[in-house]
Parts: C-alpha cells; structure tokens; sequence
C-alpha cells in the first residue's frame, strides 16, 4: 500500500510508484475526494436505477422514449454551446489507448482529434491507467518522447486537439478507496486528468474535452454535467470550458438523446454512434426476448433496420441542436501482408465512411493511422464546410418500433460461432494479461466488439438456436467443445499471453453461457484478476470467478 497524506484515502497498489508520486499530489487526492463524498451517492441511486429497468425490460416492459421530458423534445428554441476551440472540425478522429507510443502516433496522425482512451481499448491494471495520465500529461505540454528499437517518436508541430475517454459509471477503480469505498473510476480518470491539465490545456488554446461512455439515461448526463460545473469552479475555470461527447451506445441512450444533449448543453460538443456496444446493448438488454436474437455479428451492419434507425435520429437530434452528430468504428485495419485482401478491406472502410458522410455524419472514428488519408479524403470530398449542421435531416421520423426492429438478414454460421469463440477467448485473455485491443482476422478488437462475442454465444445457448449450416443445436456442451478445441489456438492470435490467462478466459466463458442472465460487463467481471495482480490485499478484494 502507497502512503499518503489525504485523510480518508488509500492507495492499495504500489505499482508505478513513479507515476503515483507525480499524481497523487495532495491537491489532486483532495479534489479526487471532494468530487467522490459530493458525488458516489448519486453515481449509486443510479446504478440502482439501471437494474431497476432492467427487471423491468425482462418482465416485458418495452423501451420508448421517456414521458415526462416531451417538452424538451417538443421545445425547437434551445441549442448546445457552440463548439470549442479545436474542436469546430472533427471530420476524422482516431482513438485507441494511452501507452505513450500510441500518444504520439496517434497525436501525429492527421486526424482532427485524438481520442485517449481509458476505457474499451485500454486493459485497466493501475500502471496503464497511470502511465497513461503520465503520457497526456507530458504531451499537452509538448514534453513527450519514446524510442524503441533505434527509432524516436515526438510530436509534430501541430499535433491533434486531444480527448479524453474514461471509463465507465458501472466501473470501480479497486486500487483507491476514499472512506473506505472504492472511489469510481470515471471520477479517478476524470479527476486526475482535469486537475492536473485542464489550466495547461486552457492556456494553450484548447481545453480540457471529454468522451462520455455508456450512460442509459438522461440523469446520467446530468450528473457528469454537475461535475463539470463544480470542478471548473473547483479550480476556477469558467463555466462551459469543459466539452463533453456522450458516446451513444447503449440502446437506453438511444431513447435520451434530446435529453442528453439538453442536461450537458453549456458543456456539449455532441453525440457519437458507438456502435459495436450498442449492438450488445440491443442484445443485452432485451436478453429476455427472444424474437432480439441476432445472426452472425457480420451480418448486423449499419444498414439494418434498427442500426440504420439509430443513426438517423442521432443525426438529426445533434444538428437539430447544433452539435457534432459523430460516426462511428470500422473495425478493418491495413493489411500489408496481402495486397488483395488489403484492398477489400480498405473497400469496406471506403464505404462505410461514404455511407456516413452521405448520411450527415460530422466526423468518422479510425483506429490505424494508415486509414486516416481513406476517411480524411471521403470526407474532403464530400463535406465542403468544417461540419454538416446545415443538414437537419428533417425527412426523419424515427419511431421507439424502428429502433427496436429485430429485422436482421443473416444466419448463424459455424464460422461465425467458432469466431466468437475465439475472439472471446483472445481478447479476455489478453485483457487480463494487461492489453486491451487486439488485432484479429485483420480487425481490431476492443472490449467492446468481445462482449458482442459473449453475449451472442450466450443468447444462442439460452433460446437453443441451430447453425445454420450443419443443423446442429448450439448448446452449453457444444461451446464447450469448441472451447476446448480453440482454446490452444490463442498463443497464435495473442503474441506472448499466459497459459493461465487462456484457463481464465475458458473458465469465464463456459461460466458466462451458463447463467440464466449474463454479467452485466466482461471489464466488471474480470477486474478482480487485475486488482489480485496490481497487489491489492486479499480483504479489499471482490471474489474474481
């Protein structure tokens, strides 16, 4: 355990004792404090409310959009904050995590904005989280640098506007207690961020600009936006300096976008279609209706039904509202190896990103720097201004049925079972050998695109769905074989990962199909293994598996 000289906060792990030395100063614990004793019981009232609904949704309730806010929905005259410096053309966007050669890179890209994440790409033991405030910290001030093999990385002379993604409300960060509760950990990698940035980040002309995950509801966003509002006034900043895009990718989201723009609006800078979640959101939450079980996770695109549906509002909520309406991942990455098969994949990244350029969409997500010519040229060609508020979309008209359509063309496959096996294998593996994003089949895999994996085997098992194309009944003894079969596959698919991991990961998914339910998130379920690893005493720890 870390000393320190906050009353009323511990610091279990002693991993990266020179990042802990840098951020935990006593300013930055007690600001970590004060936002966790104001704050924690609301983030609580909320969670509780999320199991609430979905006892709800399994007893038959059907998701619409909520009652008592139809006059903000109705009401034309409010619009969001306009856009902050920096952020005015955010027409391509890379993300992935914060090891500091990802930093450079990605800051080097090309693209608009960097998103550094905290969350879906990053596996959360306590040296990632803090290595990663280490590396924003020294690239806002230009003070960052890494060489490997020979080669030196460092910025350029006008590196992308940076924003940050922290995890999740559903997350705990086990490592730090205040009063003895494990403080959350979107208020530790807000906290740590903002205090020791956002001044720097104002003075250089940008400021310190957020991406929001997987809220489900409206108060969710109200209560980032009351963070906002006391810690600008916490450290004296104006109000409205802080920018927030709430990543929609939960299917309770999708019925609260007015709403959600409307409690964030002085500190909005728009919505993002985060899709890979959002389909195992549709899954998850309607886990208890059986007309929502989906085909191969291929087959769920962006152009069927309740994708396209999803879309389409998101559009015209953000430009009714005069924010950003951002696209979302396509998962393919270079390919150098094959030329052929390179050029396929680059194809589909061409026209995914038409499609949402062509749609209204104000930006695209990319998760390689070599991709960022493809999108930025798409989007050069077709968006003459910095963004497309002008286009309102007014011909949509989307319904809570056509964002529920389980119309889905498409089959379970062999191919498409043994692939979610094996990427629920790589990735949990991997994940709790500390790396949260994989290359796989020649696409990158996050947390995100695993719990689709793992909620799809799930849902086949418990509605007794066949293959397709062998006839065959998916059942618990039928994933179990292909674990089995896959399962020493995984050294190929992750360079370097432990036998004991691969155990973990088999273990938790012959679990996972198990259940009556599934977990609400793998990052959840798994985080013990990180806190045991990161040295977490034996009685501050939840029971992993």
């Amino acid at each position: 355990m870390t000393t320190v000289n906050v009353p009323g906060i511990q610091v279990l792990s002693n991993q990266a004792p020179k990042a802990q030395a840098e951020l935990f100063t006593d300013g930055a614990l007690k600001f970590l404090a004060a936002l966790h004793r104001t704050f924690e019981s609301t983030r609580q009232s909320l969670l509780t409310a999320r199991e609430e609904a979905q006892r709800r949704y399994d007893a038959g309730a059907v998701l619409d959009f909520p009652p008592e806010t139809q006059a903000v929905r109705d009401d034309p005259s409010w619009q969001c904050a306009p856009p902050a410096p920096g952020l005015e053309d955010r027409r391509v966007e890379i993300t992935g995590p914060t090891d500091r050669k990802m930093v450079i890179n990605a800051l080097n890209s090309g693209a608009q904005t960097f998103m550094a994440d905290f969350e879906d790409s990053s596996s959360p033991t306590f040296a990632n989280m803090l290595n990663g405030q280490i590396n924003l910290r020294d690239a806002i001030r230009r003070q960052i640098d890494f060489e490997t093999n020979g080669k030196k990385y460092k910025l350029s002379e006008n590196p992308a506007t940076l924003i940050v993604r922290p995890r999740g409300w559903h997350l705990d960060e086990p490592r730090v207690l205040i009063d003895n509760q494990p403080v959350s950990a979107s208020i530790f990698d807000f906290a740590l961020f903002f205090y020791h940035n956002a001044k720097e980040q104002v003075k250089r002309g940008k400021g310190p600009y957020f991406y929001l995950p997987k809220m489900e509801h409206y108060l969710e966003a109200r209560l980032w936006n009351d963070i906002f509002v006391f810690s600008q006034h916490y450290i004296g900043l104006p109000q409205g300096t802080i920018r927030g895009t709430v990543l929609i990718e939960t299917i309770p989201a999708a019925f609260h976008m007015e709403e959600i723009l409307f409690e964030l609006r002085e500190h909005s800078s728009g919505l993002n279609c985060g899709r890979w979640d959002y389909i195992f959101s549709f899954i998850k939450k309607r886990r208890a209706d059986r007309s929502a079980v989906l085909p191969d996770r291929k087959d769920v695109t962006m152009t069927v039904p309740f994708m396209d549906a999803y879309v389409r509002l998101l559009i015209n909520t953000c430009h009714r509202r005069k924010v950003a309406a951002m696209g979302g991942m396509s998962a393919q990455i270079p390919i150098k190896d094959d030329p052929k098969a390179n050029e396929i994949a680059m194809a589909k990244v061409r026209a995914d990103k038409l499609r949402e350029v062509t749609a209204g969409h104000d930006g695209t997500w990319i998760a390689h720097p070599l991709i960022e010519p493809i999108a930025r040229g798409i989007f050069d060609q077709h968006m003459l201004g910095p963004n497309q508020y002008h286009n309102r979309r007014l011909d949509v008209k989307v319904t809570a049925a056509d964002l529920l359509n389980t119309t889905v063309p498409g089959k379970i496959t062999l191919d498409g079972v043994r692939e979610n096996v094996s990427t629920c294998l790589a990735y949990t593996a991997a994940w709790v050998g500390g790396n949260g994003c994989i290359p796989y089949n020649y696409l990158m895999e996050d947390a995100a695109t695993a719990e689709i994996t793992r909620i799809q085997l799930w849902q086949w098992v418990k509605y007794g769905m066949r293959v397709d194309d062998t006839g065959e009944l998916i059942t618990v003894e039928y994933v179990d074989k292909l674990v089995e079969e896959l399962a020493p596959t995984i050294k190929k698919i992750v360079a370097g990962v432990k036998d004991e991991n691969v155990h973990i990961a088999k273990e938790y998914l012959r679990s996972q199909i198990r259940r009556q339910w599934p977990s609400e998130f793998l990052t959840s379920d798994l985080m013990p293994f990180l806190a045991v690893r990161d040295g977490v005493p034996p009685k501050f720890q939840k029971a992993a598996l």
